[in-house]
């Protein structure tokens, strides 16, 4: 758009340590041992855990994140979420390193839904500890009008068939341990009565990102060759107070994974190996 066109084309590079500790407390936090130490490969999609972004209180939105018209444009729309990501991994980051990002602002694109007029910004991040990018992101952020009305909260239901099949349990806890690590501010995930009354949510909103960890947890655990890419789309918000499944199916280049609450997806996933990286 128009109106957003010097946006286009800005970037920021910031430097942080993959310190093991954090990386550590998300694996205890999802119920593993958290025996990380530096020199070991950093699990995929913890990077989401450092490069924090921390505002003043003046610099913070009335949502808790950090006010918009600094790197990102200053979209008029009141509600902001990550839509969705594709990831490409090149080579490990090791926990202890000191890593370089760099994030350049690539598009921003307005739509129109059935909730009205949304505005997609596309970030492009690239991740490295020497000469070559380690991890390429790109991420979806998506701003949207106020609530129509609130939306329904999920009726409990057996989780779906699937070869991989995990249940969790995305209790106010975990969701404020999640926006902690990774110093996310926004209100939906630790503020229930602003996430009901302001936002029009039934109850607090589970991370897509958290649920993309989830994803990309239960895909290492179970394929064979290391993870190449991935790519994941949120469908519609998942709650706290509800079992949130998350399940896989294993593909000829990988495996589909997605999450579910109340019998609808919440979140799609599609994982490469290395094997689909040098054959497709």
């Amino acid at each position: 758009m128009s109106e957003y066109a010097d946006w286009i084309g800005r970037s920021q590079t910031v430097v942080d340590t993959l310190e093991p500790a954090r990386s550590n407390a998300l694996d205890l936090a999802l119920g593993g041992e958290g025996m990380l130490q530096a020199g070991d490969a950093m699990p995929l999609l913890h990077h989401w855990l450092y490069f924090w972004d921390v505002k003043p209180p003046h610099g913070l939105g009335s949502d808790g994140h950090p006010a918009k018209g600094g790197f990102l444009p200053p979209v008029p729309l009141p509600r902001r979420m990550w839509a969705g990501g594709r990831l490409r991994f090149h080579e490990p980051l090791e926990l202890g390193a000191s890593v370089t990002k760099t994030s350049t602002i690539t598009a921003v694109n307005e739509k129109t839904g059935k909730s009205g007029t949304l505005m997609f910004v596309t970030v492009r991040h690239e991740l490295s500890a020497g000469q070559n990018v380690a991890v390429s992101e790109e991420q979806d952020l998506v701003y949207r009008e106020p609530a129509a009305g609130k939306l329904p909260y999920p009726v409990a239901s057996a989780g779906p068939e699937a070869t991989w099949r995990a249940a969790v349990d995305p209790d106010a806890v975990l969701l404020f341990r999640y926006s902690a690590l990774t110093m996310n501010g926004h209100r939906i995930h630790y503020d229930r009565p602003y996430a009901v009354d302001d936002e029009s949510y039934p109850a607090l909103v589970v991370h897509g990102p958290l649920q993309a960890t989830l994803l990309m947890r239960m895909a290492t655990r179970h394929l064979s060759l290391p993870v190449s890419g991935f790519e994941f789309r949120g469908q519609q918000p998942a709650f706290d107070g509800c079992t949130l499944h998350v399940c896989g199916e294993p593909t000829d280049t990988g495996a589909e994974l997605w999450t579910s609450q109340g019998g609808a997806r919440n979140m799609v996933a599609t994982v490469l190996t290395s094997a689909a990286r040098l054959t497709g």
